[in-house]
């Protein structure tokens, strides 16, 4: 079992950054991809980033790419996401995942095995 916990959601403006942190615990973090996912109501959970197990490769929605980035620290066991130039429609509730997919292009919510309880993100225009 993995053990993630998400923190650092928020309330900001339009045009705010927000750093994202998903602390893991369990078995060994570096075994794992991981992912950050969001889910507006009424809409489908979405891949934001994903970045494999060794930090090397990464990969991102088109609609946050060169806003947001995904990294790791292995040592930390902890995974994070900035977000910069934050947009109303970043607005959502923001999971951690992990899992043991070949290739972080593979972007399906399936490919991922253990879930954190999501922090909200707000961002007002």
């Amino acid at each position: 079992q993995v053990q993630l916990v998400e923190s650092g959601g928020g309330l900001v403006q339009a045009g705010d950054s927000l750093r994202l942190s998903c602390a893991a615990s369990g078995r060994t973090f570096s075994n794992y991809a991981m992912a950050w996912f969001r889910q507006a109501p009424g809409k489908e959970r979405e891949n934001v980033a994903a970045i494999s197990w060794s930090g090397v490769s990464t990969a991102y929605a088109d609609s946050v790419k060169g806003r947001f980035t995904i990294s790791r620290d292995n040592a930390k066991n902890t995974v994070y996401l900035q977000m910069n130039s934050l947009k109303p429609e970043d607005t959502a509730v923001y999971y951690c995942a992990a899992g043991t997919l070949a290739s972080v292009s593979s972007r399906s919510a399936k490919n991922y095995n253990y879930w954190g309880q999501g922090t909200q993100v707000t961002v007002s225009s």
